[in-house]
């Protein structure tokens, strides 16, 4: 399955790009990808997947080829969940899929539960829909000034971007991705960096990777503990935890009752919510997984693979059957007592 075009859809500060497969009349799936990464993150595991949908992978704003957000404009999960309403409505969709992976899984599972009409069913890359914070509400409101602080100093910084060479660029986008093959890094740089006179610039929107200070970092110490960074330092690459919106457990469970779709979680084991068994977080990941089991029932489907955090674009052929056999299978009967 090829490439069917590039996109380019207007937005308010600028433009959305995209890019879809597959026939446009077919079913359609919208694809997210995670923090920092781009569109491309897709382009190995589509190919593998039914060829009688249709598939739209955008870029978050700020990522790959999407303009920036004007100055003053945060990059908070619900401005992301913002843009794809914005991407639906320019595409005429009334009813679709999501697939998203990490960042992109929590993005997709928030409009899933604020718009649970609209999604059909919801694939979950090594993610989960809603980012829980194990503490409860005690901690959300240092979240909120963390991310309020992060803001003002990201646009407090003016330094220049940084050139490199091509080789330069690629052995620091490894260092700071030790999950990711040679190949599929280069993959993700094609659509991550412009060509400039002196070398590659990054394309994403700098405010999102800015360093924080010690006071700043400090509100994000709880949830990176619990999550891993799984080869992605905190301090100098950017971390998602400062964007997302933080759940308790019962807006957690409150939200998965408002899912009508059907989910599939498929989890990597080497991945991103790998924590040791000794670890007390995880029976935080215990408790989303039995929530989303228990309250979703016959709806939820959950698969376990091998591979680590970016399984669906280092080894694609292990989760792509996985996936078509969940786009492809009808609504279940109703239950019968």
């Amino acid at each position: 399955m090829g490439l069917l075009s590039e996109l380019k859809l207007a937005v308010p500060w600028g433009h959305i790009a995209a890019k879809a497969w597959g026939p446009q009349q077919a079913t359609p799936v919208l694809c997210l990808h995670g923090w920092l990464d781009n569109a491309n993150s897709f382009d190995r595991l589509i190919p593998l997947l039914p060829k009688d949908f249709h598939y739209v992978a955008m870029d978050f704003g700020g990522h790959g080829l999407s303009s920036h957000y004007s100055p003053g404009f945060a990059y908070y999960q619900e401005n992301f969940v913002s843009e794809v309403r914005r991407v639906v409505a320019a595409l005429k969709w009334k009813r679709f899929s999501l697939m998203g992976h990490s960042f992109g899984g929590i993005v997709g599972g928030t409009f899933t539960s604020i718009f649970p009409e609209m999604v059909d069913k919801l694939i979950l890359l090594d993610t989960m829909p809603f980012g829980l914070d194990h503490n409860g509400v005690e901690n959300l409101l240092t979240y909120r000034r963390g991310a309020i602080e992060h803001m003002l100093q990201a646009e407090a910084s003016q330094k220049p971007r940084q050139v490199a060479s091509p080789e330069e660029m690629l052995q620091g986008f490894l260092k700071r991705n030790s999950h990711l093959s040679e190949e599929n890094a280069r993959l993700l740089l094609q659509r991550g960096t412009t060509e400039v006179a002196t070398g590659l610039v990054m394309n994403r929107d700098r405010r999102m990777t800015v360093v924080f200070t010690e006071a700043a970092a400090s509100a994000w110490l709880t949830w990176i503990n619990c999550a891993g960074t799984q080869g992605r330092p905190v301090g100098g690459w950017g971390q998602p935890e400062r964007s997302i919106s933080f759940v308790s457990r019962e807006l957690f469970v409150h939200s998965i009752k408002q899912l009508q779709a059907r989910v599939l979680l498929v989890k990597a084991i080497q991945g991103y919510y790998n924590v040791k068994k000794e670890d007390t977080n995880k029976n935080v990941l215990l408790f989303m997984e039995d929530m989303l089991r228990s309250i979703l029932k016959e709806r939820f489907q959950y698969a376990k693979v091998p591979g680590n955090h970016y399984v669906h674009l280092n080894q694609p052929e292990i989760v792509a059957g996985i996936i078509s056999a969940f786009l492809q299978s009808q609504e279940p009967p109703p239950h019968q007592p």
